[in-house]
């Protein structure tokens, strides 16, 4: 982000955990480093929506298990009233086979981490959020979609997902549930990745998607591509 002078002001981050000590651990490493911020602390998933509405960061770093509000119900009121530009959040998980994830993403989470990551690569994912990308690799959504596949509403799809999708764009959508980043997907379809960017564009509006964590439920949903497959 750019200052009124043309500095780059630094990524806001609120820390939500229900764990003082592993909150102050997260504020000692974020406020250490160059560009980022720690604007507030949350102890629950009810302060940490007070706190987004107050603080408006650019990153909430989501635990999931907590009490008075979990962090599942936090991500959705906080995904729910932020603007395409506003809060992202970044869910915080014992274990990347946590049942709580799946249900993060469908709130509006723009990815996960593990609470062991290296300091290095949290920093990195905060960035990356911040950027207004979904931290999800191929086998996060491997896990997305078993996880989606063992759901009964899922049986019936919803065609009308789709309308007014074109066909190169549908077929973005298929290459993106099926985990490929946007340089694969432009080697794939043998297009720039100028051109994969602005079909992902168009699909983030059309589908009224956050990221890409959604566009990749969307195409689930929609049952342009099967949990099988």
């Amino acid at each position: 982000m750019t200052g009124e002078e043309g500095t780059v002001e630094p990524v806001r981050v609120l820390v939500v955990d229900d764990q003082a000590l592993l909150r102050g651990s997260f504020r000692v490493l974020i406020d250490s480093t160059a560009g980022l911020t720690v604007v507030g602390e949350a102890g629950n998933g009810a302060e940490a929506v007070r706190l987004s509405r107050s603080e408006h960061p650019d990153v909430v770093l989501m635990d999931v298990r907590m009490p008075e509000m979990d962090g599942i119900e936090a991500t959705r009121l906080i995904c729910a009233a932020a603007e395409p530009s506003g809060s992202r959040v970044l869910i915080l998980t014992t274990f990347d086979l946590d049942a709580y994830v799946y249900g993060a993403l469908r709130a509006g989470a723009s990815g996960f981490v593990l609470k062991d990551t290296p300091p290095a690569d949290l920093l990195s994912a905060i960035r990356v959020v911040a950027d207004g990308e979904a931290l999800l690799s191929p086998g996060v959504t491997r896990r997305l979609i078993s996880e989606f596949a063992r759901r009964p509403e899922t049986s019936k799809p919803v065609a009308t997902r789709l309308d007014g999708v074109t066909e190169r764009e549908q077929e973005v959508l298929f290459l993106v549930a099926r985990g490929l980043s946007n340089d694969e997907i432009a080697t794939h379809l043998h297009v720039s990745l100028a051109t994969v960017k602005t079909h992902m564009g168009h699909l983030l509006s059309k589908l009224h998607a956050r990221d890409r964590a959604q566009l990749v439920i969307a195409a689930y949903e929609s049952g342009l591509v099967r949990a099988t497959a």
